[in-house]
């Protein structure tokens, strides 16, 4: 099961924090790359990078199968700002329940709980509460870049590494609340490092189709 914690004070959520995980291998002090599931790769070939910001826009799976791959790697992952975070369907990506640590409601303080967070996860997921001016996203990105640690946001987020734009969506295999997904299709945009490209990929399968590439602005 996940860890669920409130949000009292940001001290006391970094100490429950460091608690639950006192049987971690400590934070990863190296740079190295984060993994992503196979049909992201082409997508993201270098893996998502420690201390970098990602905003994830119209899709929560494609949320939680960004979050699956450092989670199946071993990596300690958060989930903040999200009450209705759907641990089952996190589970069928892969997440790791046991290495998850909820926090539903981080209250007024957000940026403050979700360093608190960074502090001692690899991996953040969280929902931005609203507009997030750019100098407290700057603070909190000095902060991911101190603990090498790797921000998902649902919604624009200011100096993102990479945007992710979903599109549209297909899916089939599934019946009248039962079954498995044979397909789970996204039509997604990405603007990384000043390039968007379109795709087509499908999370319950390894494949991704590049549609289109050209430079932003263009």
């Amino acid at each position: 099961m996940p860890h669920s914690l409130t949000s009292a004070s940001t001290a006391s959520l970094r100490d429950d924090l460091q608690a639950k995980i006192h049987l971690m291998q400590g934070k990863r002090g190296s740079e190295r790359s984060l993994p992503v599931l196979p049909s992201l790769r082409r997508l993201l070939p270098g893996g998502l990078r420690p201390g970098a910001a990602y905003s994830i826009q119209g899709s929560m799976s494609l949320a939680m199968a960004l979050l699956a791959g450092p989670s199946l790697d071993g990596s300690w992952c958060g989930v903040a700002g999200l009450p209705d975070f759907g641990v089952e369907a996190a589970a069928g990506f892969g997440i790791a329940l046991d290495r998850l640590v909820l926090v539903p409601d981080p209250g007024a303080c957000w940026s403050p709980v979700i360093a608190a967070m960074a502090d001692v996860l690899s991996v953040v997921l969280a929902c931005a509460p609203g507009k997030v001016a750019p100098a407290e996203a700057a603070r909190l990105g000095a902060r991911l870049r101190e603990r090498s640690s790797t921000l998902l946001v649902l919604g624009p987020w200011p100096q993102s590494e990479a945007v992710l734009q979903v599109n549209g969506y297909e899916w089939a295999g599934l019946g009248e609340g039962h079954g498995h997904f044979a397909k789970q299709e996204l039509e997604l945009e990405i603007a990384l490092r000043g390039n968007t490209r379109r795709a087509s990929i499908d999370l319950a399968g390894n494949g991704t189709v590049e549609l289109s590439r050209h430079r932003m602005g263009a």
